[in-house]
């Protein structure tokens, strides 16, 4: 009788177990459903913020094109399998694998980043990063709870099976970030054509420090700043034998100067501080400068024209964000700033930062940006020529913000892309000093020497590479060329090199 009634409860209670186990894992699987779509459609619906934002990812840049396609098709297509029996328990299984890629992911950034944009999409964006990681967990146990219950396996070979996925899902993972890691230094996408010994090193002489920058050159002279002594100006011959340090004298002293710049165009030379509004001129003979514009506008950075024009990056008062102007100073003082020739990508001022020189020869201003592969040429009306492409592939800055939100400061992190770093021209060229590497290029070259590009601004054409190696270990910090002699800045040193290759002339 006892064997009969145990018998029955078990022809009753088997049934409506499996029925609560299978009722479980449909709707374990129509949560995954829910979330995942919802999250691919927040992606789709701003893809290309969701782009930029896996951009400014200090660990997933390299791939923020592949991936933001990769995710919301995963996404999409897990869910559909999900709602189909026959596929269930597998679509089940690449969830749990999903959600632990995206909890490792979580837990690398809290541990070994101080900045990431959220890249979630929708109301999931609204999570903090430990709520978010919650989050994700709770998901990870549902999918393996739902997986437990469904499986055709033994719960022993389930069990088994699902930590094989969560190693393979972490393991996927910190592969990823790696070679992301090493693949910010390099982009095997372009290839470049180097030519043989285009410069012959000729000169150097030993400045002592390593706080001198170009002032600016001509009558067979070098003119070098000096940042730690804002005043300072240093003449060296060409020879490299004859040098001459003077003081500036300034008919206002008593201003609290926080920027100094010396800029130097024989037989004329300014001084500028754009952070009190201020640029003196005066004669290179007698190194006296006089204030030639006050308190009229303000700027970051500037660049001489001519003997009565600047050229100046500067900060919009609107929204503060990066803009160029020009800054007559002959009878009157006129300013004209144009907030429509740098394009803003992500918060437009690190994405749009870069540097501003002039080319003589041309006529044209050239900006080129830091962190893409860009450079403007631009008229001295402010114009817009031309758009000009380095041979990178990076087109969407790719920076790492980190944020002090108590102290209200933001800065760049150290696993921002650098595309372009220094820049100089002559003549109808453009060099770029560029510190990525290309195809077939040696991981050392990057250590050894600075890579030197060249571009037609008259075409904005590729035309070849060199190499500019260190000298006493030191790479160049910045660079010029004026009658046919490349000068560079190199550690302590001024190095000057003849051009011996006319395609560089």
């Amino acid at each position: 009788m006892l064997k009969r009634n145990i018998y029955l409860i078990m022809c009753f209670t088997v049934p409506y177990i499996a029925s609560i186990k299978r009722n479980a894992a449909v709707s374990g699987s129509y949560l995954f459903v829910l979330l995942f779509l919802y999250a691919a459609i927040s992606k789709l619906l701003d893809f290309e913020t969701f782009t930029v934002q896996l951009a400014q990812s200090p660990l997933l840049s390299a791939y923020a094109g592949v991936i933001a396609w990769a995710v919301p098709s995963l996404e999409i297509l897990i869910a559909v399998l999900l709602t189909i029996p026959k596929y269930r328990i597998p679509a089940l299984y690449a969830a749990f694998t999903l959600m632990v890629m995206f909890t490792a992911y979580i837990y690398i950034i809290l541990n070994f980043s101080d900045f990431i944009p959220c890249s979630c999409g929708g109301v999931l964006e609204k999570l903090s990063w430990t709520q978010h990681l919650i989050f994700n967990i709770v998901f990870i146990i549902l999918a393996g709870v739902a997986v437990l219950v469904t499986s055709w396996y033994s719960s022993k070979k389930t069990l088994f099976l699902l930590a094989a996925l969560a190693i393979f899902g972490i393991g996927t993972v910190a592969l990823l970030l790696a070679l992301s890691e090493k693949k910010m230094h390099r982009n095997n996408a372009f290839q470049r054509r180097y030519i043989p010994h285009p410069i012959e090193k000729i000169h150097s002489f030993d400045l002592q420090y390593s706080s001198y920058y170009f002032a600016g050159a001509g009558d067979g002279k070098v003119y070098l700043g000096n940042t730690t002594a804002p005043l300072l100006i240093t003449v060296v011959d060409s020879s490299f034998r004859d040098t001459t340090t003077t003081m500036i004298k300034l008919d206002q002293m008593d201003l609290p100067y926080r920027a100094v710049k010396i800029h130097v165009i024989p037989p004329k030379f300014y001084v500028t501080d754009g952070t009190v509004s201020i640029i003196l001129q005066g004669d290179v003979k007698e190194w006296k400068a006089t204030t030639k514009m006050q308190g009229d506008y303000y700027f970051n950075h500037s660049v001489a024209i001519d003997s009565n024009t600047i050229g100046a990056q500067s900060s919009s008062s609107a929204n503060s964000e990066n803009i160029l102007g020009i800054i007559a100073i002959e009878d009157s003082i006129k300013g004209l700033f144009s907030n429509q020739l740098l394009e803003k990508q992500i918060d437009g001022r690190f994405d749009t930062d870069g540097r501003l020189i002039y080319n003589g020869h041309l006529d044209k201003l050239i900006f080129t940006y830091y962190y893409r592969n860009e450079y403007l040429i631009i008229n001295p009306d402010l114009r817009l020529e031309q758009r000009g492409k380095t041979i990178d592939t990076i087109s969407v800055a790719q920076l790492h913000i980190a944020e002090n939100i108590d102290k209200g400061q933001r800065k760049l992190g150290g696993n921002t892309v650098l595309v372009n770093r220094n820049i100089a021209t002559t003549k109808e060229l453009l060099l770029i000093d560029s510190p990525r590497l290309g195809k077939l290029e040696l991981d050392n070259m990057g250590e050894q020497a600075n890579i030197i590009d060249v571009y037609n601004l008259l075409d904005q054409s590729y035309q070849f590479s060199f190499y500019l190696y260190k000298h006493e270990n030191s790479k160049a910090r910045d660079m010029i060329i004026r009658n046919g002699i490349f000068y560079a800045l190199q550690g302590n040193y001024l190095v000057a090199y003849k051009i011996t290759n006319t395609k560089l002339e």
